[in-house]
């Protein structure tokens, strides 16, 4: 009795299905990159330009002005664009790049938490899907 390709439990269709698998997640780590990136630029610019949106937190232990915040969150909103681009593309080096943005990027707003809370929250739950995301596939 010969086994076809097609057969769900034949080693070929594993091997169709985790690639399928490792390119969904790729894809979205990719977008979800993307969003991430695009939201850092919008709240870069914004803390530049000293929009009455962020919160005062005169006390906090992490001080840093708001328009210092601002130019971390816009460069590694740049960073994190490049880097989902390059996701598309599945070079070698966006998947590792990956995780390190979304790692500064979830460590930036968590010591931004106190400025701008429910947005940090956020962007910090997308980062760690993209951790995730990007730490699951495995390329053979």
């Amino acid at each position: 009795m010969s086994h076809s390709s097609s057969h769900p439990h034949s080693p070929h269709h594993q091997t169709d299905r985790s690639t399928t698998v490792a390119a969904g997640l790729t894809i979205f780590a990719a977008v979800m990159l993307l969003i991430d990136g695009f939201l850092n630029v919008l709240r870069g610019v914004s803390a530049i330009v000293h929009d009455s949106v962020y919160v005062n937190a005169p006390d906090y232990v992490y001080k840093f002005n708001v328009a210092g915040w601002g130019w971390v969150h816009l460069f590694l909103g740049i960073a994190a664009i490049m880097v989902g681009v390059g996701l598309f593309k599945v070079s070698p080096w966006a998947r590792v790049l990956g995780v390190f943005i979304a790692t500064l990027i979830l460590i930036a707003n968590f010591l931004s938490l106190p400025y701008f809370p429910l947005w940090s929250i956020v962007v910090m739950a997308a980062c760690a899907l993209v951790i995730w995301a990007l730490c699951v596939v495995r390329q053979d």
